[in-house]
């Protein structure tokens, strides 16, 4: 017994010489940031930024396979201190919050069936493809909910998903779970979405849902920028080309389109306070502003498609309000206000 004790024994005390001398020698020094950064995540590990987990992040960071704002989650702020802990400027990252592509709510949208089987959408999916008579919509079932780990989505009373634009953090956990693609991540400052998914005929969506792109192409036409296109008798907005005009959802016939700033206004610049710093006529994508370094500017209504984009960049707002714009195609009335400005 005493010397299998001292052979046991003296076994695992040279294998503890081995492993510690192969410890010193394999040894791979980490750099400390790689844990000051991981610290500095939110820490969910939702896989927004494309890889496993927050630390599989921080080490792309600290190995510049990553920028500081690569975490959607974390905003500005963690960007800041990701930035600050790596020796480099923070860039600003646009944040995105997820869309849902579908507006066919009870009274909308017919339903084909009522589903009494597991709450969930992928489950429904394979048994009865929608509870709704369009295939391509909503289904009410909550997976999407569940899924979200900022608890920014939730079923509304109405029977479709509605997002919380503060509180997503633009992670896509919900984009990811939906099994009909009806959710993707758009810029929050985009205010216009096309909220249809269905490839079907105008006729035969008309008798599914009264709120469905019917495939007109009235959006198509009037957009000014080129920014919405037909696919498969859908309509479909280019997020890097949209300027927010809103003009899109005017002439929607079926008001699929949502325009979070209509109605849209006349656009004004008061004299007294333009200071002529040039900003508002270098973001306007159809040149409806005009005026000379340190004058007072002038826009030209019969021009302007009411984006907007002047007001948000004027340093001094300068930029007003004036009065409602009327519908595309429609005669507008003239006002002192309007061509003031």
């Amino acid at each position: 017994m005493i010397e299998a004790a001292l052979v046991l024994g003296g076994i695992g005390f040279l294998a503890a010489l081995g492993l510690g001398a192969a410890s010193i020698k394999f040894h791979v020094e980490t750099d400390p940031r790689v844990e000051e950064v991981a610290e500095a995540l939110p820490g969910v590990n939702c896989g927004a930024c494309g890889l496993t987990g927050c630390n599989a992040l921080a080490e792309a960071i600290v190995a510049g396979g990553a920028l500081p704002n690569a975490c959607i989650p974390g905003g500005e702020d963690v960007s800041k201190n990701i930035a600050t802990i790596m020796g480099l400027d923070a860039e600003k990252a646009e944040k995105f919050i997820a869309v849902l592509h579908c507006k066919g709510v009870h009274g909308k949208a017919i339903d084909k069936g009522q589903y009494l089987g597991i709450p969930d959408c992928r489950a429904a999916a394979l048994v009865l493809s929608s509870p709704k008579g369009c295939n391509y919509g909503c289904m009410g079932l909550g997976t999407c909910e569940r899924s979200c780990p900022f608890d920014a989505i939730h079923m509304g009373d109405k029977g479709i998903a509605v997002v919380d634009a503060e509180a997503c953090t633009g992670c896509g956990s919900c984009v990811r779970a939906c099994p009909k693609s009806i959710l993707d991540l758009r810029p929050l400052s985009m205010n216009v979405h096309i909220r249809c998914n269905s490839p079907l005929s105008g006729k035969q969506i008309k008798a599914l849902c009264s709120v469905g792109c019917i495939g007109c192409g009235r959006c198509e036409k009037i957009c000014p920028v080129e920014a919405i296109s037909m696919s498969r008798g859908l309509a479909i907005i280019d997020a890097e080309k949209c300027v927010d005009c809103g003009m899109c959802a005017q002439v929607c016939p079926t008001s699929n389109i949502d325009d979070a700033l209509a109605p849209r206004r006349d656009l004004l610049i008061e004299e007294e306070k333009c200071i002529g710093c040039t900003k508002c006529a270098k973001v306007c994508p159809v040149d409806a502003i005009e005026g000379e370094k340190k004058e007072v500017h002038k826009i030209h209504q019969e021009k302007c498609i009411g984006c907007q984009r002047c007001v948000q960049v004027c340093p001094v707002d300068a930029v007003m309000l004036g009065a409602e714009r009327p519908k595309p195609g429609a005669k507008k009335k003239t006002s002192e206000a309007a061509t003031d400005g």
